[in-house]
């Protein structure tokens, strides 16, 4: 599996995505699942993947190779809106998916796919979508500011709690982390290293971006602190009745 996300605020777009592509006894495989594609001035795009890494893989070699011959009506550079854009990024998952449907279906593997595309064009607001395996796609909204694929339903629960429009760039990252890290802790099909993109709104250039080890500095002090204040919640939760009062430093 995988777990990426996306949190669309006021101020600009977080994104982030895990890279663990395979994880068994003896044989885990890592990929990124992060895709960036920045033309300064006129238009930045990010693509998260989950879901079949074949389909993923051929979808982006099929948006490079577009991109290198400019050709269709419609690529990632020549979409005159991202819903385009989106649009089209499912059309390719859908091709892919059905030209090896049959061989899907004879192994009994799934070739789904599901991905998010965000970002801006010059002179358009930011944008975020999900596309879904069929290809079809939904917007972010004021009312749900981030979009999940892949193994999401761990990650959730600190996303509908902390995150709102009006949430900094810099705490929607930090909630991102602790989304995928809550999720790493869950589930063995996700998994180091993390990468972490950050879009700040009508900048119209390459994103803020860093990736994350087991051994970073920075993850580890993430995970120690969110781990501390967790537990230091837990402490203060009120007592039953017939408890003693804690006595507290």
């Amino acid at each position: 599996m995988s777990y990426c996300l996306a949190i669309k605020v006021n101020d600009g777009i977080v994104f982030a995505s895990d890279s663990r592509s395979n994880a068994g006894v003896d044989y885990i495989t890592t990929y990124s699942k992060m895709f960036r594609f920045t033309w300064p001035g006129e238009r930045v795009l990010t693509l998260l993947c989950a879901g079949s890494l074949a389909t993923t893989q051929a979808v982006v070699n099929m948006i490079n190779k577009d991109l290198e011959e400019n050709t269709g009506p419609i690529n990632l550079k020549n979409a005159s809106h991202i819903y385009e854009a989106a649009h089209y990024v499912g059309t390719l998952s859908q091709k892919e998916q059905m030209q090896h449907r049959e061989a899907f279906l004879a192994s009994g593997v799934s070739g789904e796919a599901s991905f998010i595309l965000g970002g801006q064009i010059a002179g358009k607001n930011p944008e975020l979508y999900m596309i879904y395996p069929q290809g079809n796609y939904i917007s972010a909204s004021p009312q749900t500011p981030f979009l999940q694929i892949g193994e999401n339903k761990y990650g959730k629960p600190i996303l509908d709690r902390l995150i709102s429009l009006e949430t900094t760039l810099e705490d929607a990252s930090r909630c991102a982390l602790i989304s995928i890290d809550s999720t790493i802790r869950s589930n063995i099909s996700v998994g180091l290293p993390l990468e972490l993109a950050i879009y700040i709104s009508d900048s119209i250039k390459e994103p803020k971006y860093i990736k994350l080890y087991e051994n970073s500095v920075f993850y580890k002090e993430i995970q120690k602190k969110w781990g501390e204040g967790l537990k230091r919640a837990f402490r203060y939760l009120p007592r039953f009745e017939w408890e003693k009062p804690n006595s507290y430093d």
